[in-house]
């Protein structure tokens, strides 16, 4: 008998307890309203934790918490229906509806929205309406609604959207998707407002752009850096005036970085031109005191080795080296900038190099371009002493003669040409007044653009891929880097570099990636790595 009222008191107390338990889970929220499958939550300050088991729709309306955490209905997995309008949060966060497999509708409207988690919807995959109507937003994060692959409907209307690369996404998705989305406008900027974002193209927006961010720095001062290639492997050399030497550097393969490679003493070398004929690598080593010289490459003994002198009476005072072919043979000139020399072109002539051709003497020319126009070789030389003067070939006599000069551009340090859809354009570097750019119109040059360069040395135009830069250097202010405007036709800065006294750039492609390297005559010489940036990512 005893063990009888045992066992039901037993039952009893369990029956107590589950009962009770029911009672407490069944419990709604002291800030909600509740009925059979329904809750109403007003003027909460927190979202609560637990509704009852049974409620499947449930709203928070001009509530006072300021973000939805994460997991915040990981306890009410039964929600078919979830609904904000008039609270005060300005933040959704990452996986803030984790945990709602069955929910259907999700209704965000008339919110503060600042910030949504890119991966707040995620596991949503049974929704099939999402309104985000009237919250003041002005952009989405990138694949929001990815993996809501069963949304027939989503509402953005009485947003503030700026029609951006940012939102470039979502016009995208939109032309993509098979939900129906309500008809939404562009509110910026200028040239896309009041547009319908419904009838934008993705392809319409420009969100392709390029940096050159600095990728190393290297513990010496140069005056000019030259890339090559030779025996299949990637150099620079660099030219070390105040510590007398010709500076190599190789590229590594494995550690994917420049590394030491030679050098070659010499006094005072401004310039360290390499010239690579029939496999042999030879340099052009031109310096301010005890002549100039050429150095070719000893493959079997690992050294460089000096085969030849430069005649001292004609280059006394070289200031730069342009190395071309005309007909199959190769040539080099040195600009020279003394009052005696005078700037001499050399030919090799399978064995070593000769005088060919002395131009421009005692004009103190200070930079030699070698260039194509309407089809013929030209060089246009730049001198202290006088405007540029053009020269063309002869294939006559197989010399260069002059042909004209460039009118109302005294001053001009060097000219360096580029071409833009085989339209023929020309840099012209001044350390005093403006630097300029000009077009060749079939018959002359003529200005297009202006840029003020007090204090540079080096307006130099290169290309990469498909972009168009010029980079114009200052010994007294930031360096300047443009890019070509294709609509525009002149060039639109985007970016300034922080090297002192440049004096030359020299690119290098290697290993699919693209270096810029910048020699600084009073600083650390620099290396930045050209970056294609997508803006819409």
């Amino acid at each position: 008998m005893a063990l009888r009222r045992t066992v039901f008191f037993c039952l009893l107390c369990l029956l107590m307890l589950v009962h009770g338990s029911r009672r407490r889970h069944a419990r709604c929220p002291a800030s909600c309203t509740c009925s059979k499958d329904n809750a109403l939550c007003a003027n909460t300050g927190s979202i609560p934790r637990s509704f009852p088991p049974d409620v499947i729709s449930l709203s928070f309306v001009k509530s006072g918490f300021t973000e939805i955490p994460k997991e915040s209905f990981i306890h009410t997995p039964a929600l078919h229906l979830l609904l904000f309008t008039a609270n005060v949060f300005d933040s959704i966060n990452e996986d803030a509806f984790l945990g709602l497999p069955h929910l259907e509708y999700l209704f965000i409207e008339n919110n503060q929205i600042k910030s949504i988690s890119p991966y707040a919807f995620r596991g949503l995959k049974s929704l099939i309406h999402l309104s985000l109507a009237y919250n003041n937003l002005e952009t989405l994060p990138k694949d929001l609604f990815k993996g809501m692959e069963a949304l027939t409907k989503v509402d953005l209307r009485g947003n503030l959207f700026s029609c951006d690369c940012k939102l470039k996404w979502l016009v995208d998705w939109m032309f993509h998707t098979n939900a129906t989305v309500d008809e939404i406008y562009c509110n910026g900027p200028e040239a896309y407002q009041g547009k319908k974002i419904n009838d934008l193209e993705a392809q319409s927006f420009d969100c392709i752009t390029t940096d050159f961010p600095l990728l190393k720095s290297l513990e010496f001062q140069s005056i000019s850096v030259e890339a090559f290639e030779f025996g299949g492997d990637q150099f620079v050399v660099f030219a070390q005036p105040f510590i007398g030497r010709c500076n190599f550097m190789e590229w590594d393969h494995v550690q994917m970085e420049f590394r030491n490679f030679d050098n070659i003493t010499s006094t005072s070398s401004v310039i360290c031109k390499p010239l690579v004929i029939d496999n042999q690598l030879f340099i052009i080593v031109a310096q301010l005191f005890g002549g100039s010289h050429i150095f070719k490459r000893d493959v079997s003994a690992n050294k460089f080795i000096k085969i030849q002198d430069i005649d001292i009476l004609k280059i006394r005072k070289p200031n730069d080296v342009e190395i071309f072919h005309v007909d199959g043979e190769s040539f080099f000139i040195i600009a020279d900038s003394s009052k005696a020399g005078s700037t001499t072109i050399y030919k090799w002539n399978g064995n070593g190099f000769y005088s060919h051709q002395s131009l421009h003497p005692w004009h103190r020319d200070t930079d030699v371009e070698y260039l194509d126009i309407s089809g013929k070789p030209h060089l246009i030389l730049s001198s202290s002493s006088q405007r540029p003067v053009i020269y063309q070939w002869s294939k006559s006599t197989k010399q260069f003669e002059r042909r004209t000069d460039i009118p109302e551009m005294e001053d001009v340090y060097a000219v360096k040409h580029f071409t833009v859809k085989s339209e023929l354009y020309i840099c012209l570097t001044r350390f005093i007044g403006d630097s300029k750019v000009m077009k060749w119109d079939g018959s002359m040059f003529s200005e297009i653009q202006t840029m003020a360069s007090r204090g540079s040395m080096v307006f130099q135009p290169f290309s990469i891929a498909n972009w168009q830069y010029a980079i114009l250097g200052s010994d007294y202010a930031f360096t300047r880097v443009y890019r070509w405007d294709a609509k525009k036709r002149q060039f639109i800065q985007f970016q300034e570099l922080n090297i002192q006294a440049p004096r030359a750039f020299s690119l290098v492609f290697i290993d699919n990636r693209e270096f810029l390297l910048g020699s600084s005559f009073k600083g650390q010489t620099r290396i930045y790595e050209h970056l294609v940036l997508d803006l819409s990512s």
